[in-house]
């Protein structure tokens, strides 16, 4: 072996060896579409006495995680999203009423004299007696009633007293009127003896005492504590000081909050998913291993090796990186492994196009030229779908983003698949005598009958790019009546409201669903069926309460009624989103076309970015003729589409461009046609591919990612339509009136020739520079 290959053979054995390791001793870290539970979006508003900004929002986060504590809910997940936003993920909660309840209460802060330890203190007859809770040690403590609340506090800070050697301490600052009223109630406490329980202060946050302080012997009996002065001291550390101000300073200056998405998700849909997804992966890759290794023999029984090493990869890969695994996210997983292929595609056919252009070449020189001239496409392609992948993280919302980032690990993974563990291991077989001798074994030395069958017709596929162009054009024109006479049936993510299903004991018919919620007073809801004999409701404005009778009218006819799955989207948010979906496309089109213009001519990337319009406008208007739901798990598949069909484009162009530069003197539409000819074996065995898998998800990935599937199946079949038959009559059309130079000419050494050529009709044929 040559040294490259020893070190790709050695690095590609260690990424698998971590790989296996990390999959064998880590668990994937599932979202709660996956596990089941609820998942709430807050938004934080602006108060009397708080704006909500970055400050006031973390002020009140901390304040939402003790309560959500105080639930006994396992491992609950509370993050600031942007300014005034805060996403609550409660695992195994089904009935977020509980939770909603507790979350929208204003804060309750309060100060108390302590009376004595409790309980069993006998208190002066005529006082209140209070409450007994336990201090920070868990020792009860007899509380007297609430001298001050939060809305007394006008500030508090941690901070570091070095001076003194107290360490960090927290000080505190009232309003005015609170001010006497806290100097007043220190100065009572001060009348005790050091050490006596009597001389504590309690601060007490949602009846928890988060601090007992005892008021210093310095402070005099009746004295107090002056307002701005006021110290808190203790065994602090840093964080301690710091949680505890904060805890202080968000009782005060509490934000009310507002639930603007709530999704609610139930065990058993959550793992149904999980095993639908996995029987659709095994199918799918083991239909994509058989077709590959059918078509190129030896060699595609070694890409699909390592297929299944990609899949090791970038498992690990997730898990490692602690990536919340999504039901979109795990569709993307299992899409990437039937995209996985296309580098090694376009690999295999360079080198079949190597070997049968020059006589006595070896397998092994072949191969290697097969490796070095597909690089160009298979970095563009990949490149273009990482610029859908980071559109979705950064445009997207809540699941979809876990689709972004599946992707784009599944690309990265993809990439390495292909170009080190396959390269390598093709490598080592093509040094074999026994398999560079016979063609049947190697899958490389012979054409493929694609490639045969095209070679023999030779057809002329754009003597009129006009009639290419004429057809798409009709296809838009019925795409847009769809969506004008249908109308595009927008899903509760971008219209607001909420869509709950539910899954009966007992079957009901959806007109006997209908009358029943007319009775209950829900004469507006939209009833439909949900497979599988489940009930899908979608209403506008509906809280929780409205909803558990909702569900109790249901159980009337239904018997037993589970809640499976429950979506509320504020309209406030619903239009947001429902602008970014908008945005983030406009965007996609946008850097595809800034990219593309970069790498290629400005009038290949026009033609490029033509041709995905043109899908998505086909692929919106065949869910309207539907009647398919446009949701957010829709715009995840939309900007896949883009990126996909930007990759089919970016290989033609990028054969277009290689073949040009060498022949300047034939006209661009015998280039064109060449060029595409060339490259469909490869569109078709990557597209196969790609449908194995989404064809296994459509059939037995389930309700859940049926409409996913079937807009990848329509977007891919569309995108790889348009790749050839659109973004290239366009591209034709434009260089008619182009002024821009000839690709320039490659040298032997690497260098170019022909700047400054002249310029001539790039559709004359015969004619010279």
């Amino acid at each position: 072996m040559t040294r490259a290959t020893t070190v790709r053979a050695v690095l590609a054995a260690a990424v698998l060896l971590v790989s296996v390791l990390i999959t064998l001793t880590m668990s994937p870290r599932l979202g709660l579409d996956l596990q089941g539970g609820t998942r709430m979006v807050l938004q934080a508003e602006d108060s009397a006495t708080a704006k909500a900004d970055r400050e006031s929002t973390d002020r009140t986060l901390e304040v939402l995680r003790r309560r959500i504590d105080s639930l006994g809910v396992s491992e609950p997940t509370l993050t600031r999203s942007g300014e005034d936003r805060i996403i609550v993920e409660l695992p195994d909660v089904q009935d977020p009423r509980k939770a909603a309840e507790v979350i929208g209460r204003t804060a309750q802060l309060s100060f108390h004299a302590v009376r004595g330890p409790g309980p069993g203190t006998e208190l002066e007859k005529g006082k209140a007696t209070g409450l007994t809770l336990p201090d920070e040690e868990g020792r009860p403590l007899a509380l007297g009633p609430a001298r001050l609340t939060g809305a007394g506090v006008k500030d508090a800070g941690a901070s570091f007293d070095a001076q003194q050697g107290a360490g960090w301490t927290v000080a505190l600052d009232f309003h005015k009127g609170a001010g006497r009223d806290w100097t007043r109630m220190t100065g009572e406490a001060a009348c005790h003896p050091a050490q006596d329980e009597r001389r504590r202060v309690a601060i007490v946050l949602d009846d928890r005492v988060i601090s007992s302080p005892q008021v210093a012997p310095s402070v005099g009996c009746n004295v107090g504590l002056p307002s701005g002065s006021t110290q808190i001291t203790g065994s602090f550390g840093a964080d301690e000081a710091r949680d505890l101000a904060l805890l202080i300073k968000g009782g005060a200056l509490p934000l009310p909050v507002e639930v603007v998405e709530q999704r609610t998700v139930g065990p058993t849909l959550g793992a149904a998913a999980i095993d639908a997804s996995a029987r659709a992966a095994l199918i799918g890759a083991a239909a994509t291993a058989l077709f590959i290794t059918f078509v190129y023999r030896l060699f595609g029984a070694l890409a699909a090796v390592a297929l299944a090493a990609y899949g090791v990869i970038s498992y690990a890969a997730l898990v490692a990186l602690g990536v919340t695994l999504t039901l979109p996210g795990l569709a993307g997983f299992v899409l990437a492994i039937g995209m996985a292929v296309d580098a090694n595609v376009l690999v295999f056919e360079r080198a079949r196009e190597e070997y049968a252009e020059r006589t006595g070449r070896s397998l092994r020189s072949a191969m290697t030229a097969g490796f070095r001239n597909a690089w160009s496409a298979v970095a563009d392609s990949n490149v273009t779908t990482l610029i859908a992948a980071g559109l979705l993280f950064f445009l997207g919302s809540g699941p979809v983003k876990g689709f972004g980032v599946t992707l784009a690990i599944g690309v990265l993974a993809s990439m390495f698949s292909a170009l080190v563990i396959a390269r390598a291991l093709t490598e080592i077989a093509s040094r074999s005598r026994f398999v560079g001798d016979y063609r049947g074994v190697n899958g490389i030395a012979r054409p493929g009958r694609v490639r045969t069958w095209l070679a023999r017709r030779d057809p002329q596929l754009f003597r009129s790019p006009r009639r290419w162009l004429l057809i798409s054009t009709a296809l838009i024109a019925v795409a847009v009546l769809g969506i004008v006479v249908r109308g595009v049936n927008l899903g509760v993510e971008f219209t607001g409201g909420r869509l709950v299903e539910y899954s009966t004991s007992r079957p009901v018919d959806v007109q006997t669903a209908r009358t029943l919620l007319a009775g209950a007073g829900f004469g507006d809801a939209e009833v439909t069926t949900a497979g599988a004999g489940d009930l899908s409701v979608r209403t506008g404005d509906l809280d929780n309460h409205e909803e558990h009778a909702l569900r109790a009218a249901l159980a009337e006819e239904g018997g037993h009624t589970i809640k499976v799955r429950d979506e509320l989207i504020g309209p406030s948010l619903g239009d947001e989103l429902r602008r970014n979906a908008l945005i983030a496309l406009a965007v996609a089109v946008l850097v595809q076309l800034v990219y593309l213009a970069v790498r290629f001519r400005w009038t290949f990337a026009l033609a490029s970015v033509a041709a995905l319009v043109h899908d998505v406008i086909l692929l919106v208007g065949a869910f309207a003729w539907l009647g398919r739901t446009v949701d957010g798990i829709f715009l995840a598949a939309l900007l896949t589409v883009i990126g996909y069909s930007v990759n089919d484009s970016v290989v033609v162009f990028d054969r277009v461009r290689e073949l040009w530069a060498k022949a300047r003197r034939e006209s661009v539409t015998t280039i064109a046609n060449r060029a595409v000819l060339q490259t469909v074996p490869r569109t078709v065995n990557t597209g196969m591919g790609a449908l194995f898998i989404l064809a296994a998800l459509a059939v037995l990935g389930g309700d859940s990612l049926e409409d996913f599937a079937l807009a990848l199946l329509i977007g891919i079949s569309v995108g790889t339509y348009s790749s050839v038959l659109t973004a290239v009559p366009v591209a034709l059309t434009l260089e008619k009136r182009a002024k821009t130079p000839l690709p320039a000419r490659k040298r032997a050494s690497g260098r170019t020739s022909g700047a400054g050529a002249k310029r001539r009709d790039p559709l004359d044929n015969g004619a010279r520079v």
